[in-house]
């Protein structure tokens, strides 16, 4: 008699990927109630990756030593890897949520699929059709009124924050394309891992070493730092990739947008935080235009001889 084997229904991998965004998404308010209470970005930045690296050494060298093998002449790829894209990532993303709304700062990094195919274009030479160009003008009229811009006192606002939350679209988008080069030699859990180590290091030397870990913080502030360390970088990421596993990375990335609305909602509650109108219309801009693009992207990759295994992404 044979026994069939029962695949993982395709639903939960949209349960991953809805949980990831939502652990994402009480990240952000968490890092603002932190910088509220008194913790610098350097601080934050410091404690979520020194931490998150520590925690995932741990449960790699119990749960599967051999992902933490690597190549001597992948030391560079994974240094650059680290400092260009996870620690400006980092520093970009938690400096804009420190200046800025938490919505608009998660909004703004949400332009990195447009940052990505605007580098598709001049660096690996792909043409743009008409969906993908009007995607991207979409996505730039959203980030104008995501910031506010058509207010009259623009000059007024902190363009700092704003100029950061574009900076973190920016690296993420070079994160995403240059980690795409490590996720075809190595499991994703060991990319995430050497990008968060380097990503440590390169903090630890920026900011005094360890000197985040010893402040006198409260109970309260170290339940969120753990929280930030644990359940909003190292789960969460683990939850993407296992939902890309079951539905795709396309699919995932769509079921992912539901960050910058679950923490529009969450900032609402507990932070207070407002967005005018014109600012919710911009984001469900931005929100539209990526969405568009991944599905342009998942129309191309089922053309003929253009269907590619996402398997190992």
């Amino acid at each position: 008699m044979t026994t069939k084997s029962h695949a993982p229904s395709p639903r939960l991998g949209y349960l991953y990927a809805i949980l990831a965004a939502v652990t994402w998404a009480i990240g952000g308010a968490a890092a603002k109630f932190l910088f509220n209470s008194g913790v610098t970005t350097f601080q934050l930045v410091q404690l979520r990756i020194t931490l998150a690296a520590a925690i995932l050494f741990i449960w790699l060298l119990l749960r599967n030593p051999a992902a933490l093998k690597i190549s001597k002449s992948d030391i560079v790829y994974f240094m650059i890897l680290g400092s260009v894209g996870m620690a400006a990532v980092q520093f970009a993303y938690l400096f804009a949520i420190s200046k800025i709304n938490v919505a608009a700062a998660i909004l703004l990094e949400y332009l990195a699929p447009v940052f990505i195919a605007l580098y598709m274009v001049i660096f690996a030479k792909e043409k743009l059709g008409a969906i993908t160009v009007a995607a991207i003008v979409v996505a730039v009229a959203g980030c104008y009124l995501v910031v506010g811009a058509y207010n009259l006192n623009i000059l007024s606002m902190n363009l700092a924050g704003i100029a950061s939350g574009l900076w973190a679209g920016v690296a993420f988008a070079w994160f995403s394309v240059h980690g795409e080069y490590g996720m075809r030699k190595y499991q994703p859990w060991t990319v995430l891992f050497y990008a968060l180590l380097c990503a440590t290091i390169i903090w630890n030397i920026i900011h005094p070493p360890l000197q985040a870990l010893f402040q006198p913080y409260t109970p309260v502030q170290w339940f969120w730092i753990f929280y930030i360390a644990l359940m909003a970088t190292v789960v969460p990421f683990g939850l993407y990739y296992m939902g890309i596993n079951l539905i795709r990375s396309t699919r995932a990335s769509i079921t992912a947008t539901l960050e910058p609305i679950t923490a529009g909602i969450i900032s609402y509650i507990f932070l207070n935080e407002m967005m005018e109108l014109w600012q919710v219309l911009g984001g469900v801009l931005v929100i539209a235009s990526i969405i568009l693009l991944q599905l342009k992207q998942e129309q191309d990759e089922k053309a003929p001889g253009l269907l590619r295994a996402q398997k190992n992404n």
